[in-house]
This record gives C-alpha cells, structure tokens and sequence, in this order.
C-alpha cells in the first residue's frame, strides 16, 4: 500500500447524552434480558435511537433479532464493563501487540472508545427492562478484534488487518464490521489473501466509506475491494452527509451517520458522526438477514440487501457514487419477498480483480475446446555457416572474388611482357638493316 492513514473512518464526538449508563467501576451491572423485551416508551436513550425506526429495524425485529449469527468487530476493542455488552461478547483476540489478548482493552490514546460506540450501533443488549443503548441486531454475539492506529503500535497497520480478517472467519464470524478506511484506492497484498478467505467462507464484509470532514474526499481501501460492503453515510433527512461521509464509484448502500449513539469502553453514552457508524448499522441488517434466511449465502445476502433499498431522493444513477444503490431497509430485507438469486458476488469479486491487476495465474487452467491439431514437421535446414573472421577469405569470397582478380592481372601482365618483347625485337630488326658509313677521311689511303 502506497500510504495508510493508520486511523479510524473519521469520528466526531458531539456530546455526552443524560441518562448514561453506570459510570466506570459500578459495580455488578445489570444483565442483558434472555429474550425480547417491551420497550420503556420513556426511556431518551432508545427513542434518540431514530434509525430503528425509520430503517424497518423494529419492523425487522418481528421476524428475527439476529440469534445465531456473530458479528466480528475489528477495531479499537470492546470495552469489557458497559452492561450493554453483558452476554453479547462471546470472543476476541488483540492483533496490535498491545492490547490484552482478548481483545477487550480499548487500544489507543485518541480511538480507544471507538471500538465500543461500533459495536454497540450493531448489537448493544440495552441495560434491562427495556432501556439504554440497543443495537441493530442486539441477539446476534460479537467478536472483539482489537487492532492498533498510528503510533500506537509499531506492528504494520496492513499486517494486522489481514491477521484479524483470518482469525475473524476462522473463528466463526459470518458478518465482519471494518470501521476504518485508508487515504489510497489500492490496498496491500496481503490483503488480497485475507478478504478472498473470507469470501470464500461465506462471510458478510462490511467496511465504512470514510467521511470527508477528515480530509478523505474520495473512497479509500478497504471500501475499493471488489466483493465489499462500502458504506456511505447520510443525515437523519436521508440526504447525503456533507461531513460524515465521501463518494466513490464502489459505494453499496447507505445507512445513517449523522447524530448517532454509541456506548464508550467506560459505559458513558455519547452522541458521535461518521460513516464509522453507518457501517455497523448495515453489519446489523446483514446479521438479521442471515438469521431470517439461514439457506442464503454470502452473495445472495448482499443482493438481498441491495435489491430490497430504497431509492435514495438525491440519487441520479443505480448505482449513485454518494447512494450507492440506495438507503438500507432492515425490513425489506428481512421480510419473505421474493428476490432473484444470483451466482456471484453483485458487488464484484476479488479474484478476477487480482488475475487482472496482479497478473497471477488463472484458476483453474482453460481446458481446449477441441482437439489438438498435429503438424507436420518442417524440412531440415542446412547447417548455417560457421562464424569467421572479416580478414580471412571464405569460399565466396575465393570464387567470386580472388580467382576472377588473379586471372584477369596474369592476363594483363602476359599482355604487357609479350607488347615488350615485340617492342624489343622491332628495335633490333632496325638497327641490322642500316648500312655502315665510313668518314672520307677513312677511305683515303694515306
């Protein structure tokens, strides 16, 4: 990965809400009810709770609250006192190094309650007689993953997600809930390792979108791995967070993240933003849909989740980049409506992505569509030359060259001797034939 932002989807911390549930060190909180249970109409804390309302939570509730299914919470970890988790952890393990080995102390200095607010938005058990804090799917049991941010560690940030994915489904979680984001579109490679796993057991992935009032402007790892459940956020409207929450192409569903509840490690309540928020709601949705449709798998829940939204009023597109394919509806996909099954996960699939992108070999191996064609062998080719040097004569070099020069210079030079000699005996010829001529002086006698 190219750089990680080490650090949660983005939270806002708004303000501490009355009526919190017992302060740190109280002692023998009051445990989780067995069953459902009415609730008190004058209880704040569940009546600020409007997304069960407005999200066919309740509704849901009629038909399954979850029973059966586990949750896997990989973040800050869950806090071990608030009566709101009493019965509902049920595992845990702390990937950071530094947290306990259960998973239940909160890591980090600034994040530490993060973990907490997550999983009590998916299935806090309220604190009894139908008051505080309740989840999404308060019947389903959580697993408590604890994992390091920034500084707080110095085990790599991508070494421990792909750690806590593994020992996640190994472990029996059939939703993961990742409330967490990077500043990159690409991820890790061991990452690719870790999520296929979980898809290829049948785990649920939901991961939040990010929020643009930290800075994120565009979706980031993990929310652009194919086969995830990305997150956007909106406000209680249903209009698209301009703060808590950010855009992509990848965007699945989306949920509330604006003015929400969460549970700190300490017990206090507090009302917090961001699509850290909205995730765990959808994690809920999926845990009751699991439970409502025990034959389905991973892919089917998906699209049951996806088919069944509502239409988002500020969407232009199915899928819209801020919308996705439109705002969750507990109730829809909770209820025994008909809906298309499908073979492969409608949010993408990993593997093809990692055959492409990552160049690895596909799985399994083409077979021929039809039978191999036999041909003939090629004629033998005359051995090529041996190399020599450029200063020595070859056969050509001999025959078209050398033996042409040397006859033509013999030729010449037999030429030029025989015009010599003709030259020569032409001179002596003359030279007999001229009479000998005697001075007067010589031929008088003395």
């Amino acid at each position: 990965m190219k750089r990680v932002v080490a650090a949660v989807a983005s939270v806002i911390l708004v303000a501490v809400l009355t009526g919190a549930t017992a302060a740190p060190g109280a002692s023998a909180p009051p445990q989780a009810p067995a069953g459902p249970v009415a609730e008190d109409p004058t209880d704040s804390v569940r009546a600020a709770e409007y997304w069960l309302d407005q999200y066919g939570v309740r509704e849901a509730w009629k038909t399954t609250r979850g029973a059966g299914q586990k949750i896997a919470i990989i973040d800050t970890g869950i806090g071990r006192g608030p009566a709101e988790f009493s019965g509902a952890v049920v595992g845990g393990i702390d990937v950071s190094g530094v947290g306990s080995s259960d998973g239940r102390t909160p890591v980090g200095a600034v994040d530490a309650n993060h973990g907490s607010w997550v999983a009590s938005l998916a299935a806090a058990r309220g604190t009894g007689n139908g008051r505080g804090m309740i989840g999404v799917a308060p019947e389903a049991e959580l697993l408590s993953i604890s994992v390091g941010f920034g500084a707080t560690t110095s085990k790599p940030f991508t070494e421990q997600i792909a750690e806590a994915m593994k020992w996640a489904v190994d472990n029996g979680a059939t939703v993961i809930n990742l409330s967490l984001t990077t500043n990159t579109l690409d991820w890790d490679r061991s990452w690719d390792e870790a999520f296929e796993y979980a898809f290829d057991k049948n785990v649920v992935v939901v991961v939040a979108a990010g929020n643009r009032g930290s800075g994120t402007d565009r979706v980031g790892a993990p929310a652009t791995i194919p086969g995830v459940l990305a997150v956007g956020g909106v406000d209680p409207s249903g209009t698209a967070s301009n703060s808590a929450s950010t855009q992509g192409i990848t965007i699945g569903l989306s949920a509330p993240s604006e003015r929400l509840i969460g549970v700190s490690a300490d017990g206090a309540l507090v009302q917090w933003n961001g699509t850290s928020g909205a995730a765990p709601i959808v994690a809920g949705i999926a845990a009751l849909v699991r439970a409502a449709h025990p034959g389905l798998d991973a892919n089917n829940v998906l699209n049951r989740l996806i088919q069944t939204a509502k239409p988002a009023a500020g969407a232009s597109t199915t899928p819209d980049k801020l919308y996705g394919y439109g705002l969750v509806d507990a109730a829809g996909a909770v209820s025994s409506s008909a809906v298309a099954a499908v073979s492969e996960n409608p949010l993408g699939s990993l593997t093809e992505w990692i055959r492409l992108y990552r160049r690895a070999d596909a799985e399994p191996a083409p077979e021929p569509s039809a039978a191999p064609v036999t041909i003939p062998p090629l004629p033998p080719v005359e051995s090529a030359p041996q190399a020599s040097s450029p200063l020595l004569p070859s056969r050509d070099s001999v025959l078209y060259g050398s033996l042409p020069l040397g006859a033509a210079t013999l030729a010449a030079i037999m030429i030029a001797l025989g015009v010599s000699a003709a030259a020569r005996r032409s001179r002596q010829a003359r030279t007999s034939r001229e009479p000998s001529r005697i001075t007067n002086e010589e031929s008088l006698p003395s």
